[in-house]
């Protein structure tokens, strides 16, 4: 039987930090992102992909802004502008997909969906919203933002202004999960779960409604795997392996590691917020809840045998 792998792409598979994140310069990386899953593809895996937005939110969210300061547009809520960046990266990654399989004369239907996260909104995460998102502020454009919406913002740690942040909440349950394993084992290329998903939850029994929050990628990933029994999760950062001691005289990259070495490691402190631990975590999350194996690495490693650093039970 053919075997059902969850790719999340990193946030450079669509936009690299040196771009400014025009239309073609985001093709380009997804079309180079999406010609490293032909191994995969050609080694029998079903696939889902899900992928990150960060970028592009930031940039709808400036955009929001500008049109309702110039043109008098209303603004649109975080769980909208999240939905934007899921359709339009959807149909780059699936147009960029469509053309390599065309290329190489490989017939499969690519289904982008855009994909609701519950999450419950008593997670101690809102009460200490940490995630960073938009554009960054002077203290005191800030000040009056916090006042006239209620929305609360930090400094960076870099000195470059202050941020709006939100919740992290842990994602509970990916919404069509059943859909989106039965089109990926008929054969077919699903895209979900883009940016974390959107974050709903019930505001009462038996009605959703989107929250002002942010889901790691990487978890929500990880949680889909778990939740549609994939057998192997890739998560695809911008280095071949993870490593301990990193940027040391003792820096040693991992190839193959237990579940306990990958607890170990994260509880010593060897892989940083905001980087690996959370991919880690993630890893952790899926192997220990029933998946096969996790491989974190690099795009263009996967066509390499063994390749990337493996996380087993």
């Amino acid at each position: 039987m053919k075997k059902l792998a969850v790719v999340a792409f990193g946030g450079n598979a669509l936009l690299h930090g040196d771009q400014k994140g025009t239309i073609d310069e985001q093709e380009t990386n997804a079309y180079n992102t999406c010609l490293n899953l032909l191994s995969l593809i050609k080694n029998d895996y079903n696939l889902v992909i899900t992928h990150g937005n960060g970028p592009q939110v930031g940039n709808i969210l400036l955009q929001n802004t500008a049109g309702a300061k110039m043109f008098d547009i209303p603004e649109m809520p975080l769980d909208i502008c999240g939905a934007y960046s899921q359709g339009f990266i959807g149909y780059i990654i699936e147009q960029q997909l469509r053309n390599i399989l065309e290329e190489f004369k490989i017939e499969k239907d690519i289904i982008t969906i855009v994909t609701q996260v519950l999450v419950d909104k008593n997670d101690p995460a809102f009460k200490n919203p940490t995630k960073p998102i938009g554009p960054f502020y002077p203290k005191e454009e800030a000040d009056k933002l916090a006042t006239e919406s209620g929305s609360v913002f930090k400094a960076d740690p870099r000195g470059r202004g202050f941020r709006k942040v939100v919740a992290s909440p842990q994602p509970l349950v990916i919404s069509n999960r059943n859909s989106i394993a039965k089109i990926a084992r008929d054969g077919q290329i699903v895209i979900a779960v883009g940016g974390g998903g959107i974050p709903v939850f019930y505001v009462e029994p038996n009605k959703l409604q989107g929250i002002d929050a942010v889901i790691d990628k990487d978890l929500a990933s990880s949680l889909l795997a778990v939740q549609i029994k994939a057998d192997e999760f890739f998560i695809l950062t911008d280095v071949p392996k993870i490593c301990i001691n990193f940027n040391t005289l003792w820096e040693k990259k991992l190839d193959r590691i237990t579940l306990a070495e990958a607890k170990q490691y994260l509880a010593e402190g060897h892989f940083a917020e905001g980087s690996m631990a959370p991919k880690v975590r993630a890893a952790i999350y899926f192997v220990e809840n029933g998946g096969k194996e996790c491989v974190i690495t690099e795009a263009t490693q996967l066509s390499v045998p063994d390749s990337g650093t493996r996380i087993v039970a």
